[in-house]
């Protein structure tokens, strides 16, 4: 039996998770989840997953699987060059060589957590993914992939096919600087700039789940400047200096504010979704994404409606002389919680050339 080892590596959390091979299909057998920083080393915290280990029980020394995984991947919260990456919220630096010889696999990758996802996309059952435009076409198996996710910031990737199979390609994309479409957006993007003491704003200023709390705190400042709307003391306490764990969740607030029926919230939600369709249609004609284009984050799932509306979707496709091109690219949202295991999974598979 063929064992592989998926490891989805982040800040607070990490999860690991064995799969067998079933005439080609991934089985999960055995998945658990770590506090990430109660490990100094993660080769030891991967030992002791390998050796039957759960959360809370003290490290297990001696491995006591019969036979070590035959190909790992490992999604890091990071920039991987040259099989090595140092993460930045954890005291681990992790090297592919030395990572596998220490851990006893045959093959081990490191890819960036967020690339990782385009190797999972062509397997998604029903269950992982909700297609978000009715009139969506058939994808083009040959065409590259794209996907990009609203979370705390914006990740965006795209994957190259190749006659070795996908290739997925980590980008910065979200740091390129915001392009209003509208006057509202200008004044946005200007009041931002000045509020916040930026030399430019980017897109993931915006176009992020920060991005919405950004997008209320500015409808406040101008439609209610004595702090009488219900959000009005969250939108204070989460602006200074920077939103963090401790203050109001805003951009949460928002959501639920709009779904509520609140006038304000609905219309920053509405300028948010519009901003972020723009940024999903440019990214579909940058890459040439008709094998399709996933939305996903933490806000898919949470904002599957929102989505599925013109309001997202409208933008996304309406790129003047490019948008029959667009009518052409499926788009669709990864609402899966551990797609980036199960992406990392169908990474190892590739490894062995399965």
């Amino acid at each position: 039996m063929t064992t592989l080892l998926a490891c989805d590596i982040g800040g607070t959390k990490t999860l690991l998770a064995t799969y067998r091979l079933e005439g080609g299909a991934l089985i999960q057998q055995r998945a658990e989840r770590f506090p990430s920083a109660d490990w100094d080393d993660f080769a030891a915290l991967v030992n002791h997953f390998l050796a039957g280990g759960a959360t809370g029980e003290p490290p297990r020394q001696a491995p006591l699987r019969q036979e070590p995984p035959a190909a790992a991947c490992f999604a890091v919260a990071g920039p991987v060059r040259h099989g090595r990456v140092k993460l930045t919220n954890l005291p681990w630096e992790l090297e592919e060589t030395a990572l596998a010889a220490a851990c006893g696999l045959g093959r081990l990758e490191l890819v960036n957590d967020f690339a990782v996802l385009i190797y999972g996309l062509p397997h998604l059952g029903p269950g992982q993914q909700v297609p978000l435009d009715p009139a969506n076409p058939a994808p083009d198996p040959g065409a590259p992939l794209a996907i990009l996710g609203a979370g705390t910031g914006l990740g965006v990737a795209i994957g190259v096919p190749t006659a070795a199979g996908l290739v997925a390609v980590a980008s910065e994309a979200a740091h390129a600087a915001f392009a209003p479409r509208t006057a509202e957006e200008w004044d946005l993007q200007q009041w931002l700039q000045a509020d916040r003491g930026l030399e430019r704003v980017s897109i993931e200023r915006i176009v992020s789940g920060t991005g919405l709390g950004e997008v209320m705190r500015w409808l406040l400042a101008g439609a209610d400047p004595e702090g009488r709307h219900a959000l009005a003391a969250a939108a204070r306490a989460w602006r200074h200096p920077e939103p963090a764990a401790s203050t109001p969740d805003l951009p949460a607030l928002t959501a639920q504010a709009a779904a509520a029926g609140d006038p304000l919230a609905g219309r920053a939600l509405e300028l948010w979704l519009g901003a972020y369709g723009a940024v999903a249609g440019d990214l579909a004609l940058q890459s040439l994404c008709l094998g399709g284009l996933w939305v996903g984050g933490g806000t898919a799932a949470k904002l599957l409606e929102a989505l599925r509306s013109p309001a997202f979707l409208g933008p996304l496709r309406a790129k003047g002389r490019l948008s029959p091109v667009l009518a052409q690219v499926p788009v669709t949202a990864l609402t899966d919680p551990q797609a980036g295991l199960f992406s990392a999974a169908c990474r190892a598979r590739m490894l062995l050339g399965s």
